[in-house]
Formats: C-alpha cells, sequence, structure tokens
C-alpha cells in the first residue's frame, strides 16, 4: 500500500532517487528517463480527458481512466528491475490482459472509422488533438523503455514494452474517433506548401 505523508524527504537532493526494490540510481539514468515519459504520457491523457465531454457514447473517456489507472502499473514495473521485489515482497507488472484488453478497444473503435486514404494531422476537435499530442508522447516513452533494455541489457518485462507501443494505437484511433468518427480528421496534403503564395 502506498502512503505518502510526507511530500519532499531531500533524500534526492545529490542528484540520485530510489526505486521501489529500495536500490538507488541517479536521476538522469535511462530507466529515469523512461519512467518520467510514462508519466507524462499519462498526464497528456488527464488533459485530453478534459476535453471528451458528456457525449461519449463510445467509452472513450471510461478507456482513458482506466489506462491512466494501468499507467501507473506500468511505472511501478519499471522502477521494480526485472528479479526485485517492491516494498509489499512482490513486484507489480504489466500483464498481457492488459495489453490484449488495448486490442480489443482498439479494434472496436477502428470498425467505427473509415480507412485512411492520408496520413492524418494532429489537429480537428480539441479531444483529438490532445490525444494526438498524448499519442506522440507514449511513442518517446516506447522509446526511452526500449532504449533502457538496449543500454542495460536489462530484462525489461516484454508486455511492458508492448503496452506502450499498443496504447499509442489506441490514442490514434480514439483520435479518430473524437473526430466525429474520422469525418473532422484533418488530412495530410503532400507538398501543399509548394504551392502557396511566397513573400518577397
Amino acid at each position: 500500500m502506498v502512503k505518502l505523508n510526507r511530500i519532499y524527504t531531500r533524500t534526492g537532493d545529490a542528484g540520485d532517487s530510489g526505486l521501489a526494490d529500495g536500490s538507488r540510481l541517479p536521476k538522469h539514468h535511462p530507466r529515469f528517463a523512461a519512467i518520467g515519459d510514462v508519466d507524462e504520457t499519462n498526464a497528456a491523457i488527464g488533459l485530453a480527458r478534459l476535453h471528451v465531454g458528456t457525449d461519449d457514447p463510445h467509452g472513450v473517456a471510461a478507456d482513458l481512466a482506466a489506462i491512466q489507472n494501468d499507467l501507473f502499473d506500468l511505472g511501478a514495473d519499471l522502477a521494480t528491475p526485472q528479479g526485485g521485489q517492491d516494498g509489499e515482497g512482490e513486484a507489480l507488472r504489466i500483464v498481457s490482459d492488459q495489453v490484449a484488453w488495448l486490442e480489443r478497444r482498439i479494434d472496436a473503435l477502428n470498425a467505427l472509422l473509415q480507412p485512411l486514404t492520408s496520413f492524418v494531422l494532429p489537429a480537428g476537435s480539441a479531444a483529438a488533438a490532445h490525444l494526438h499530442h498524448a499519442r506522440t508522447v507514449c511513442r518517446r516513452a516506447e522509446r526511452a523503455i526500449a532504449r533502457l533494455a538496449a543500454e542495460e541489457d536489462a530484462a525489461i518485462n516484454p508486455h511492458a514494452l508492448a503496452y506502450a507501443n499498443r496504447l499509442s494505437d489506441y490514442l490514434f484511433v480514439a483520435a479518430r474517433v473524437l473526430n466525429g468518427a474520422g469525418a473532422a480528421d484533418v488530412l495530410w496534403r503532400p507538398a501543399a506548401g509548394r504551392d502557396r503564395e511566397r513573400g518577397a
């Protein structure tokens, strides 16, 4: 159980920080970069939730709430190196069921959409734009997790990396659903800028 009765501890003033298993690493370590990017993804999704609104027949708001909770699981997973234990004696790990749930939600939402004939710009409704932003942050988190695995030669939970990969796909599809099921998508027009009037 988490118990936060003091916000500052001064233990990180020298530039290192603690992991769930009690070990400490410098704050610039790739593990903290991955944890931080997951946290930023969560915050970006929280902003997107503010714009979903009450007319949400496809359950995107409920999905996002569940995903935010999963992202805390993902952070806990990354904060406990493989083979380590947290303070409760067992490491919290992302499991295959969490990845499978994302896949089911992607399939359900994607069934509402027409196939794309062009890439879409991260625009449209406020909710969609925020979800596109969250998607790009999530991609950075995925890269950071992959970098952690490569640089440390660490045994990263494969479901953790799969969850981050699948989440960015979910956020893309959800953004399109919130753009009027794709009707308000802003499509990329390749080389459109070549015809733009140039100033002197």
